[in-house]
């Protein structure tokens, strides 16, 4: 670890970024897919000219994200919205190879407008798809379950009735978090027994996220000869998988520093200058338990709990134990820190972001981007 990185300090490992980039595209390859970035996962775009060497090409869920991939992965987006705008909509025509409609009533209010833009000529065509839901889910926290009962998200079989509006070109759907091939083998099923009447009819089929294929113990094997066999059903079928965490899964880490150090009812505290809060929510929101490196669930001798420095009461993870006492300037790295912490970040109390730096596969650092109080201040403008 280079002792001149600034804390906090997300740092992002080429070497490790690019073997992901390997695996997912040889798993596109030899399954005959397309696998593409969900930037709602991880959208450093400073990184993306790596990405480019690979050939991917990315999703977008807002006007800003369909604007980044055209912009800097210099590809239209495939874009799905839970809701358009009048406002916004122009903007996804021109960002976007594919729109994704979330109900009916979207799809038949801003249908008329991709259709005349694709009348126009001026760019490439839109292809129009629709959000299924499948009602069935392998997800066990609630919030992240797009199944769940009275879920907004996507169109139920029932609702759809027998019938594709003219028009629609591809179904989407989302189903996964983190999830395993075996997880996707049971949600393809629950897909054709409800909506199996409609693949043949249509030009794509995109699966959505949370295929988490870098994992160590996923099933590579698995998921290609599954993504096989289905394209053997429907041949002219393109299938399009766009899961975000895979692809920074494990590329880099959460640089921060012991301030203080705290004792209450026989609990130590370690005071770090980073918020879980702030800059890895998803610790509180799954919630889960981050690795600190170096350090053990159990077994060693000096306990910790970790507090973040934001005022929020909950903003700490317990319990750490470690070899020797913790002392104030010790560093602490939070493994895996790179997938959906950068994207959620936020300015609460003040605090500033982490700064952001990659490891060249030189082993040289660089920073990508400092913040300062000017982008604390810009954001309340």
């Amino acid at each position: 670890m280079d002792k001149l990185l600034p804390s906090p300090c997300y740092v992002l490992e080429e070497n490790l970024l690019r073997r992901n980039l390997s695996l997912i595209k040889s798993v596109g390859e030899r399954a005959g897919v397309e696998i593409i970035l969900a930037f709602k996962a991880f959208a450093l775009w400073k990184t993306f000219p790596i990405f480019r060497d690979y050939g991917f090409r990315s999703t977008a869920s807002s006007v800003n994200e369909a604007r980044l991939a055209y912009e800097e992965m210099r590809s239209p987006a495939h874009s799905y919205s839970p809701t358009y705008t009048d406002d916004n909509f122009t903007i996804f025509l021109h960002y976007s190879s594919h729109i994704t409609f979330n109900s009916l009533s979207q799809f038949k209010r801003f249908f008329p407008h991709v259709a005349a833009h694709n009348e126009t000529g001026s760019n490439a065509k839109i292809s129009c798809g629709l959000r299924i839901n499948p009602e069935f889910s392998v997800v066990e926290t609630a919030l992240y379950n797009p199944c769940s009962p009275g879920s907004r998200m996507g169109i139920t079989a029932e609702i759809l009735g027998d019938t594709l509006p003219e028009g629609v070109e591809g179904l989407h759907f989302h189903t996964l978090c983190e999830s395993t091939s075996h997880d996707l083998e049971m949600t393809l099923a629950a897909v054709e027994q409800r909506f199996g009447r409609f693949l043949p009819q249509i030009k794509w089929l995109n699966m959505g996220g949370g295929h988490l294929m870098t994992r160590k113990d996923y099933d590579v094997e698995h998921l290609i000869s599954l993504l096989r066999s289905f394209k053997s059903r429907y041949p002219d079928l393109k299938v399009i998988l766009e899961p975000g965490s895979a692809f920074a899964w494990q590329t880099g880490y959460l640089l921060t520093s012991v301030v203080d150090i705290v004792e209450s009812n026989n609990i130590k505290t370690a005071i770090i200058d980073a918020s879980f809060s702030c800059h890895m929510p998803d610790t509180l929101e799954m919630p889960y338990k981050p690795v600190i490196r170096g350090a053990e669930s159990s077994d060693k001798t000096h306990s910790y709990r970790i507090g973040g420095c934001s005022c929020l009461s909950g903003d700490y993870i317990g319990d750490y134990f470690f070899d020797k006492p913790l002392q104030i300037g010790d560093r602490i790295i939070f493994e895996d820190m790179i997938h959906y912490t950068t994207v959620k970040t936020t300015m609460f109390n003040g605090i500033p972001h982490p700064s952001i730096a990659i490891k060249h596969e030189n082993g040289d650092y660089e920073i990508l981007r400092a913040y300062s109080y000017e982008d604390y201040k810009s954001r309340m403008d």
